[in-house]
């Protein structure tokens, strides 16, 4: 090769390479925000379990990936107690619990806070009796084997109701299964009642009949709630996220308060809650039915409010049961109502 041609060759290499440069500068300078999420970000693990309530719809529409611009990793969990182990471990920074778990993790001291209430708990969770037991009455319930699982909101619901009817633990058998296991134990006949969620509650249903409710238990003064809650060290460096979380939460709490007949009739909607609770499809208008779902100016009002001292109550009640060892004298620093404004 001459020197002439050598110098060409050179020149167009140097040419060549410059512009691959300023191509990938400006692909980068263009697009940050995507990059950012699929290279840079770690995905926000999320503990759920399969309550029935109109959030379930966004998640399975994938809509807090879409306003949080965050990937999300959803992990299923079959109780408040293992939700709780998760977050307790940093296996998961958001979890969803209930009242109960709530109660007893925060008298641990474990460093979470509530900061959305997905639902004041009714009919959605029940106290089943099977038929062939012959419960017809709460006095029945006296000699019989009944299923919850521990430290739950199900377990608190169950225990105040008992007290209510003036039972004593010792006059029955509590025996302490997930719901899963609940199934499988009704299955093979093993337990007489059951106070549970769904899928299990309509399992249970479907050869047994309910002797109360939550809602029912609620109203002689121990009412119980479904909870989002997160580590605290999350929250601080996290806030847009978990505003944006509430926002799409509360969208789908409004619609269906709007107008939940429709929002039953629209079968995309029923079909959604089924694939994520696995429930029968036939059941979720009812069970949607049966819970109380507040809007924003509600969950200001009840999280600044009431909440901590429901929260205390319970956690009261739960050491009377030998369930936790101390109650704190306050539990407002485990409640924070700040994300709830967008």
């Amino acid at each position: 090769m001459s020197t002439r041609n050598r110098k060409t060759f050179l020149i167009t290499i140097i040419v060549i390479a410059a512009l691959a440069t300023f191509l990938v500068y400006q692909n980068r300078s263009v697009q940050p925000q995507k990059a950012n999420l699929q290279t840079n970000q770690a995905d926000v693990v999320i503990a759920y379990q399969t309550g029935v309530d109109p959030s379930k719809v966004a998640q399975v529409n994938g809509d807090y990936e879409k306003d949080s611009q965050h990937n999300i990793n959803w992990k299923k969990f079959d109780s408040g107690s293992d939700v709780v182990n998760a977050l307790a471990s940093g296996d998961v920074v958001i979890g969803n619990i209930g009242s109960s778990p709530f109660a007893a993790a925060a008298s641990r001291n474990l460093p979470i806070e509530a900061f959305l209430i997905t639902a004041k708990l009714g009919g959605s969770e029940a106290l089943v009796v099977r038929n062939a037991a012959k419960i017809n009455q709460a006095s029945d319930l006296i000699g019989k084997t009944i299923a919850v699982p521990f430290v739950s909101t199900t377990h608190y619901s169950l225990l105040s109701a008992l007290k209510h009817w003036n039972i004593t633990e010792n006059q029955l058998k509590i025996v302490n299964l997930r719901p899963p296991e609940i199934t499988a134990a009704w299955e093979r006949g093993d337990i007489d009642a059951a106070y549970v969620w769904e899928p299990a509650l309509s399992k249970a249903k479907a050869t047994g009949h309910v002797l109360v409710d939550s809602k029912q238990v609620g109203e002689w003064g121990a009412p119980t709630y479904d909870l989002w809650v997160v580590r605290k060290d999350f929250a601080e460096k996290n806030p847009e996220f978990l505003k944006s979380f509430v926002q799409t939460t509360l969208k789908q709490i409004d619609a269906y308060n709007a107008d939940p007949k429709a929002f039953v009739e629209n079968q995309n909607n029923i079909e959604k809650i089924a694939q994520l609770t696995g429930s029968d499809q036939k059941d979720i208008p009812l069970l949607l039915a049966g819970n109380d779902y507040l809007n924003a100016q509600q969950q200001t009002l009840v999280l600044s409010g009431e909440f901590a001292k429901n929260i205390f109550d319970t956690a009261t009640f739960l050491k009377t049961q030998g369930k936790v060892d101390q109650v704190k004298a306050d539990y407002k620093e485990n409640v924070n109502a700040h994300f709830i404004q967008p």
